[in-house]
């Protein structure tokens, strides 16, 4: 058993739901997260004014030096599926949000050892 987890853009949640339903996986969490991926700052456009308490009044350019701090919402959605089902999940979850462009998210995929099915106390592949 493998967990999927992907973080995707809010706005896909809707289509990556329909598709994994569509697909027979309709199982899965979805959580609200916050985060940023490895966009860098630009460090050339802070010189000694701006560091000196300057207010800089172009938009664009103060949007480029506080890019460090944005975090951007995203969707997290986890699921848990067999081992020879990873590879199907993996790709509808890539079909689906794929733009081309940054942000478009990630995927993990761990290995789970044990699922306990709180109900019933079924285990490991009858607990899904």
């Amino acid at each position: 058993m493998k967990e999927i987890t992907a973080i995707i853009r809010m706005n896909m949640i809707g289509k990556t739901k329909e598709a994994l339903l569509k697909s027979s996986f309709p199982s899965f969490t979805c959580r609200k997260v916050v985060g940023r991926g490895k966009k860098k700052v630009n460090y050339t456009m802070i010189d000694d004014d701006a560091v000196s308490n300057k207010v800089i009044e172009n938009k664009n350019e103060l949007e480029e030096i506080s890019e460090v701090h944005r975090l951007i919402s995203k969707r997290m959605i986890t699921m848990l599926v067999n081992d020879e089902d990873v590879q199907e999940v993996v790709d509808l979850i890539i079909d689906v949000n794929r733009t081309s462009n940054p942000g478009d998210g990630k995927i993990f995929i761990s290995p789970v050892t044990d699922v306990v099915r709180v109900r019933t106390g079924e285990v490991d592949a009858e607990a899904l």
